[in-house]
């Protein structure tokens, strides 16, 4: 049962066997890729048929795309607001050229998918943030587009269920994407106040702004093994507390240990583990 990861602390490192060093040559004729932790060639057809993940557990990151195929029931997904993206509201230099860049890189219009859908046959509000776009990062069409979800759960009574994988704030649109902080926790806020559900998925890398909001005000935070979570990058709590961190102080691991998350959950088990969730959210619902 996927609830057990509430009640237990993640396996360590001689329960899972530990970790093979030496790399393994993949076939000379299928690209592949080096996996940062077990440091194998793994034939790129390996990864994609087991979900962007490696047989030793690290997770690759994942197109929006592809989470919403893996995570939604099959023609469920509609997606909202597709037409609200970036301009470049400060004249930054080379603000323009970067969003182009990012448009071509992700094939997406902007750094965040947002829809309705439903999850295991339960109706519910979804986003999922785009690597491949600036890395996720957060501007005003990120925000605007992540309020309006949640201003659309709320008139529908719907649960909302969200990816997050962002760099944070959008620093070329400065203070503009730092005011989407307050305005994504407003309307986070609002949804909650209706007795409503929100669960989020913390994905590598989830950091800055995004943290610091909407990310970690969800009524259960899952995440994925080995992911990267927290406000400032380790050198620069390092240089301003002047204290050694503890090594991996912002995996998702450590942060689980400390109650900062609720679950780490495998990309393989999320579908199950997040239509349980909603389903136990309805049931109560239905019973108030």
């Amino acid at each position: 049962m996927i609830f057990e990861h509430f009640l237990r602390k993640p396996k360590n490192e001689l329960e899972k066997g530990g970790r093979q060093t030496v790399p393994v040559p993949a076939d000379e004729n299928e690209p592949s890729e080096t996996c940062p932790d077990c440091r194998k060639q793994v034939p790129m057809s390996q990864i994609w048929g087991n979900l962007n993940t490696c047989a030793c557990g690290h997770h690759f990151r994942m197109s929006a795309r592809q989470r919403i195929k893996i995570i939604t029931d099959s023609g469920s997904f509609a997606e909202t607001d597709k037409y609200i993206v970036s301009n470049d509201p400060l004249g930054f230099p080379g603000y323009g050229n970067k969003l182009d860049i990012a448009r071509n890189a992700s094939g997406e219009d902007e750094a965040v998918i947002c829809g309705t859908a439903e999850i295991g046959g339960e109706a519910c509000c979804l986003f999922v943030m785009e690597p491949s776009f600036m890395m996720g990062s957060m501007g005003i069409a990120v925000g605007e587009k992540i309020t309006r979800l949640f201003e659309l759960a709320t008139s529908k009574r719907l649960p909302i269920v969200g990816y997050t994988v962002s760099g944070g704030a959008r620093m070329q649109e400065g203070i503009l994407s730092l005011m989407q902080m307050a305005k994504t926790s407003a309307a986070v806020r609002r949804h909650s106040d209706q007795g409503l559900f929100y669960l989020a998925v913390l994905t590598d890398p989830t950091t800055g702004g995004v943290t610091a909001s909407f990310a970690s005000e969800a009524d259960v935070i899952l995440a994925e093994p080995g992911a990267t979570i927290g406000f400032a990058g380790a050198r620069v709590i390092e240089q301003t507390t002047r204290k050694k961190l503890p090594q991996g102080f912002q995996k998702s691991e450590f942060l689980m240990e400390h109650g900062f998350i609720d679950a780490i959950v495998p990309r393989q088990e999320q579908k199950r583990a997040v239509a349980q969730l909603l389903k136990l959210y309805s049931q109560g619902a239905k019973n108030e």
